[in-house]
């Protein structure tokens, strides 16, 4: 057989075994290399929704995916081309997503006889069980090579065997002919200081793994994936939690104001909180409180104050800071509310990603409590998307809802790092100047966005009173029926009229025709994807995807009025069309939705596509 080297466009790659398999790492560090050496990529880490799962059950299986291409990359893949299942349970959990030219590598020594009595297999041959004899199969043994390998490292054996990630890494690099020198230099970052003798074994079994690779007949070919074009400027790797917290951090430079972020931990928002956490430097405060309500409630505080004030959180979280959040709005008081969606109800699947939030954070209130929603739609940018929401929080003096997802969060893609010059200054509306009759009137408003002045304590003859009940303009308590009905109308138009503020929205396509898909949040790329393949079968379709949920960019309804029928793609049973439906009475909307715990596949949405034309 001979051997050829071939240039792809992209591949994928899906790592999966035992929670303690160090799978996380290994695609996450196969995903750092490809963007240092210029790919476009997109990752989906899929992490086991049970703690501490029987170990070597499907339940336990923990997976990192990761597309790599010579061109952006907008999803992390349908089905991989190569997938590495560290032990049977592994195999049987991820088998489906091979592609039928893909190629699978096994540990031989975690297929034993307990081992496939774990996962669950009837047969001794699995892959035959699986349907997938057909793929090229790598049975290596891999834990006995890895021990062999670090005989003489002075690691006894529980640590030698946490190396079997690496030499599995190593021989991935081959196949796909990844440079290590990153993965070198990741190494003495990571142990230099605390662990310095784990540095030279992992060197040693990474490249092992690597010239294993090389020398066995069992590959049949290996495969080089050139750099993507990409505007000039220095890119990283960036997960969306981290970008969420640096579009923050951002934030806090423009305005000038100090940033708090008041949570609870919780999957998958935690890594936010963490992040803000080790910039001090940059004037960040983080508390982590005892509960969700009392992250809320801080953060309140905290925009009384006068800080940058965030909580973060996900649904179940949401759910509990329900009443501090209607006391933000009758407040008017600058807060963002980061909710990383995750699969519900109650505790649900929380590993797992979905988009079915969204009317929580648009009716989850008690009274009439509007609340601007913002939603990333990347990881990237999830970066622009906290700016904004934190730009919209501070000039309008109102809590706003930034939405992103667990895959979004966890998952990662290059991120191009902006230069802050590039972005504007956030300008609060600021109490300077008394009114003639010298009395401070706190809910007193900007004729043309409603907005009232913030005057935050220490300003003398600004005092003033805030707190659940309703007030006049004056800022006096008042059970006036009047009164009420008019502040409720003025807070709902307060939202409404930061469309003049936003972005319009983009049509990606022909303006006008027979469908428009529409999405919001995560399903971007999938859709984006989708659509791309559906022209490129002769489909006539157009695309736009919103970024602003409430209100709506200001000339949404002349797009809608544009196409005959209008396909709203979601990750839930159908939240934002009904929303949609419910502004837009007359329009012609229908639904592709999944609430699987997974993105979409990019054939769904094809298919959706092509049924609805």
């Amino acid at each position: 057989m001979q051997h050829k080297v071939i240039d792809t466009k992209d591949v994928v790659i899906r790592f999966a075994g035992d929670s303690g398999d160090g799978m996380q790492l290994t695609g996450s560090l196969f995903a750092d290399m490809s963007a240092i050496y210029g790919n476009g990529l997109s990752t989906f880490p899929d992490y086991p929704a049970e703690i501490r799962a029987p170990h070597g059950t499907v339940s336990g299986v923990s997976g990192f995916q990761v597309h790599i291409g010579s061109d952006k990359v907008t999803t992390p893949g349908d089905f991989c081309d190569l997938l590495v299942a560290m032990n049977p349970a592994a195999l049987k959990a991820n088998a489906k997503w091979c592609k039928p030219t893909a190629m699978i590598l096994v540990d031989d020594d975690a297929f034993d006889e307990a081992g496939m009595d774990k996962a669950g297999f009837k047969t001794a041959n699995p892959f035959e069980e699986l349907k997938v004899e057909d793929r090229t199969i790598i049975v290596a043994p891999i834990t006995t090579l890895t021990l062999e390998s670090l005989k003489d490292s002075g690691l006894d054996q529980k640590a030698m065997l946490k190396c079997k990630n690496m030499f599995t890494l190593g021989m991935a690099c081959y196949i796909y002919s990844r440079p290590m020198e990153y993965i070198f230099q990741y190494l003495e970052r990571k142990f230099a200081k605390k662990h310095p003798e784990v540095i030279a074994p992992n060197k040693k079994v990474l490249t092992d793994g690597f010239n294993y690779a090389a020398n066995i007949q069992a590959i049949p070919n290996t495969y080089t994936v050139e750099p993507s074009p990409k505007k000039k400027g220095t890119y990283r790797n960036i997960t969306g939690n981290q970008a969420t917290a640096w579009g923050l951090l951002a934030a806090s430079e423009k305005s000038h104001l100090p940033l708090f972020c008041g949570s609870y931990p919780i999957t998958p928002a935690t890594a936010i909180l963490e992040e803000l956490a080790i910039h001090k430097e940059l004037g960040a405060k983080t508390l982590q409180a005892e509960d969700e309500i009392a992250g809320v409630c801080t953060a309140i505080g905290a925009a009384y104050a006068g800080n940058l004030a965030v909580t973060t959180t996900s649904g179940p979280g949401l759910s509990l800071k329900s009443e501090a959040l209607g006391l933000a709005v009758i407040t008017e008081l600058p807060l963002v509310v980061v909710d990383v969606q995750r699969a519900g109800p109650s505790t649900g699947i929380p590993t797992k990603t979905e988009q079915t939030d969204l009317n929580q954070a648009l009716y989850g209130r008690n009274g009439e409590c509007p609340m601007p929603i913002v939603a990333a739609h990347s990881p990237a940018h999830c970066f622009d998307a906290a700016f904004n929401a934190a730009k919209i929080a501070l000039e309008h003096m109102t809590p706003v809802m930034l939405l992103s997802e667990g895959f979004l969060g966890n998952g990662s893609e290059p991120w191009l790092i902006p230069s802050m010059s590039d972005y504007p200054e956030i300008n609060p509306p600021y109490a300077k100047s008394l009114p003639e009759d010298g009395k401070f009137k706190p809910f007193e408003r900007d004729p043309e966005t409603l907005v009232r002045k913030w005057a935050v304590p220490g300003q003398k003859g600004f005092e003033h009173r805030v707190g659940g009940l309703e007030k006049n303009h004056n800022g006096v308590i008042s059970s006036d029926p009047a009164n009420h009905e008019l502040m409720v109308a003025e807070r709902e138009e307060k939202v409404l009229r930061i469309a003049n503020s936003i972005p319009e929205l983009e049509v990606d396509g022909e303006k006008s025709g027979k469908l428009l898909v529409v999405g919001w949040g995560g399903t971007y790329g999938h859709i984006l994807s989708a659509v791309t393949a559906a022209r490129a079968a002769g489909m006539e379709v157009s695309f736009a995807h919103f970024d602003y949920i409430k209100p709506l960019p200001k000339n949404t309804t002349e797009v809608f009025k544009s196409f005959d029928k209008i396909l709203v793609c979601e990750l839930n049973s159908g939240q934002f069309a009904a929303y949609l439906r419910n502004i837009y009475p007359e329009m012609n909307f229908v639904q592709c939705n999944k609430v699987q715990g997974q993105p979409f596949l990019v054939q769904e949405i094809v298919e959706s596509i092509s049924k609805n034309l």
